[in-house]
């Protein structure tokens, strides 16, 4: 059986394809994502508590470098053989370089479910992998229109929600540890599997939204959401093997490498790409790649993991 937080997901999927009435309030939505990415930030803090170290600066500057040549490779693709035009090749090329919070939590708890070796600094790949992304290919829409300044990107980019909530809940978690977290610990860290699990429901919701009824006369676009992620996701196994990350580290580079941004994407992209199609963005990251990686694939990442470790 998949994980219980799956079928929440696949629960959401179908209320909304059914055209059921069942919906998760926009507040309650917009509380379960601070929460969720806050959690994910301590989390990691906590992992990193007495653990950090200058070494792992490298790592971490080699995961950055894949959020960069992710977007690099996938605009050419999208702009020459999907066929879109410049605007949306740049907007859904930023998509697939960022990654997806979702997706990290997921994965994250499937590989602490199963006992798989973590590094300390496991949760900083999703803030690395976060900004690159954006910031190079909303830079490349500008130098391709012409725009000198790109310094409001970057202003944007490091002060957005999850930029911050990642990145605080890091740091106060590296700062307080397990003891002084304790209090919270119960409601937060005991707490997120079932943030977890409310937040996918509402995504299978919005999955269904957008994917019914199907744009079928945008196939190649979602023929690529439904390839894109394996090949991506080979690639974000190459980094890690060279890396020589261990198992679950390996395996949640390799997943969010394949993943695709919904939240800190589209924000972005709508504020710098006014022209955009932010719709086909939503139905490639969140109508195809999410249910792709969440329903189906992890488990084949899994597999590429254990057969390149030879385990």
């Amino acid at each position: 059986m998949p994980d219980i937080v799956i079928a929440f997901f696949a629960f959401g999927l179908l209320a909304g394809l059914l055209k059921s009435d069942l919906k998760v309030p926009q507040s309650i939505y917009e509380t379960l994502s601070i929460l969720l990415m806050l959690v994910l930030g301590l989390k990691g803090g906590l992992a990193l508590h007495g653990q950090a170290h200058s070494g792992m600066i490298p790592d971490l500057l080699a995961v950055a470098a894949l959020g960069l040549i992710i977007p690099l490779l996938a605009y050419p693709v999208l702009r020459y053989l999907i066929k879109l035009t410049n605007s949306d090749s740049v907007s859904i090329a930023a998509h697939y370089g960022s990654v997806s919070a979702g997706t990290f939590a997921v994965v994250l708890a499937y590989a602490e479910k199963s006992g798989l070796p973590l590094l300390p600094e496991t949760t900083l790949y999703l803030v690395m992998l976060e900004l690159p992304a954006i910031v190079i290919m909303l830079g490349l829409y500008g130098a391709l229109k012409g725009q000198g300044n790109q310094a409001h990107i970057w202003r944007e980019a490091l002060t957005s929600r999850g930029v911050l909530l990642l990145g605080g809940g890091v740091l106060i978690g590296y700062l307080y540890g397990p003891e002084g977290l304790e209090p919270l610990a119960p409601a937060l860290i005991g707490g997120f599997k079932t943030m977890l699990a409310l937040f996918l429901l509402e995504m299978g919701l919005c999955t269904a939204k957008v994917c019914n009824p199907l744009p079928i006369k945008h196939w190649r676009l979602m023929l690529f959401a439904a390839l894109a992620p394996f090949a991506l996701g080979a690639l974000g196994l190459a980094f890690g093997l060279l890396l020589d990350l261990p198992q679950g580290s390996l395996l949640v580079l390799t997943t969010l490498a394949a993943s695709a941004s919904y939240i800190a994407a589209p924000a972005a992209v709508r504020a710098s790409i006014p022209d955009a199609n932010i719709g086909l963005a939503m139905l490639a990251s969140l109508g195809i790649t999410f249910p792709v990686n969440v329903l189906l694939a992890i488990p084949v990442y899994q597999h590429w993991v254990e057969l390149a470790l030879g385990n």
